[in-house]
């Protein structure tokens, strides 16, 4: 199934994908020719193919996002000993303009979303018992684009405010040359959010349940309550969560460990970056496992400030290991596994805290669902808990996996002695960007 990925994303190229040598990388580096991409419902699918592999790419969801994510919010817990300097100034949190991370992750998310765009431009040409489908698709590959790039290069949602700080442009036309229309300014978060929320809850209207490893209805039902925590729109991030659970559609694997390094979806993945030999490389396991599996020297150690927080019956203790004299997380230990990004434990997690917040019960009691997350884990279950204990549990379950800045961010905890808002916290717009384009604003602290 993954290798058709390969095959489809070749066919995409030669449609009509070329290179644009002008310097404004606001919108793509990459267009599509009108004429030949989009002229029949095929070639239209081969192209929303090509989006998931933009997608998968390794500054996106391929991994250095989800591992910048731990870098920045990681003190303590894990350390950047690698020789690359951008991940070295993520972590340290000394990012200039220039940093290669910023400008990767920019870069290739707007690629992907103009990808989307074009898609989304020529749904008229696609048969109309697929039209649905492949508009769903577009969308969750848009939405969670921009769910990616406001994260981390605007100041965090907060809820109650007007939410008026800088975000991101928003562009919700394709780009197939650059003009004076391209410079765009920068959307407000509060925008932002709104244009994922429109996004995913049209994807999820859309969609078929059962959609392989592409996304489906329930991939955005479960991004929509991941962006509504994000929010703290506690009632919305539940329903959604619940929506999920209840759909039947996925079970917790027993065994932990298996979860991950999978060359295939297991039952437990909603949505999962698909990889092979052929075309890419876990970028997670780059950096955060070994030469023995495919990594490098072992560029993120795991520290003990962060394995201090396991009882020591936990089962997700035993997952870690010392390899190259330094504690290692045995999550990306396969060089061409998947990348899990978003599981059933989650949305768990999210419709446990929802109601413990709440004082509801919609689906499950917060304990009945905190308990079947720590049971898995090996350990015993509770006859009551905290929201301490439920944000605990969240932390040592999804350890690793790209939540850390996030989670300290919408909590509104400090990284060392930085405030969740501190402008040290935010990426900088990259600087080839500012030169180009005057309409958009540099982040403060830059």
């Amino acid at each position: 199934m993954k290798n058709n990925i390969l095959y489809l994303f070749l066919v995409l190229l030669t449609l009509g994908f070329s290179a644009c040598d002008q310097e404004l990388n606001l919108e793509p580096y990459q267009s599509i020719s009108e004429d030949l991409a989009l002229d029949n419902d095929n070639n239209v699918k081969a192209v929303l193919v090509g989006a998931y592999d933009a997608l998968s790419a390794g500054a996106l969801l391929g991994g250095n996002s989800l591992r910048d994510a731990e870098l920045l919010g990681g003190d303590g817990e894990v350390l950047w000993v690698g020789t690359y300097l951008g991940p070295r100034e993520v972590a340290n949190k000394q990012m200039t303009v220039t940093n290669n991370e910023a400008q990767e992750l920019w870069l290739t998310a707007y690629n992907t979303i103009n990808i989307a765009n074009n898609v989304l431009a020529g749904l008229d040409v696609v048969a109309a018992a697929d039209k649905g489908w492949v508009e769903g698709e577009a969308l969750f590959i848009r939405a969670i684009s921009y769910f990616q790039l406001v994260r981390f290069y605007a100041k965090p949602y907060e809820a109650g405010q007007a939410n008026a700080q800088p975000g991101v442009p928003v562009v919700l036309t394709p780009t197939r040359g650059i003009s004076e229309d391209s410079k765009v300014s920068r959307n407000t978060v509060a925008e932002v959010y709104n244009q994922i929320i429109t996004d995913l809850t049209k994807a999820e209207s859309l969609l078929p349940e059962d959609n392989e490893w592409r996304a489906g209805k329930w991939s955005a039902a479960a991004l929509l309550a991941r962006v509504y925590l994000q929010q703290s729109d506690y009632a919305k991030a539940r329903d959604a969560a619940n929506r999920v659970i209840e759909s039947g559609a996925y079970s917790l694997l027993k065994n932990y460990a298996d979860v991950f390094n999978r060359d295939e979806n297991s039952a437990e993945d909603i949505f999962a970056i698909q990889l092979t030999s052929q075309d890419g490389v876990n970028a997670m396991n780059t950096h955060f496992s070994i030469p023995d599996f495919g990594g490098r020297d072992g560029d993120v150690e795991i520290l003990e400030g962060h394995l201090s927080l396991y009882a020591p019956a936990d089962k997700r203790l035993a997952l870690f290991y010392d390899g190259n004299g330094a504690i290692r997380t045995g999550k990306w230990n396969n060089l061409y596994g998947n990348v899990n990004i978003i599981r059933l434990a989650e949305m768990y997690l999210i419709r446990a805290e929802c109601n413990q917040r709440l004082g509801t019960s919609v689906g499950a009691t917060a304990l009945a669902d905190y308990n079947i997350v720590h049971t898995r884990a090996g350990l015993p279950a509770l006859s009551s808990i905290t929201l301490a204990d439920i944000l605990l549990e969240r932390r040592l379950e999804l350890a690793h996996e790209g939540h850390k800045i996030h989670d300290l961010k919408r909590l509104k905890l400090s990284v060392g002695p930085l405030a969740y808002n501190a402008d040290k916290l935010v990426f900088p717009i990259p600087q080839r960007e500012i030169n180009a384009n005057p309409s958009l604003s540099q982040n403060t602290g830059y």
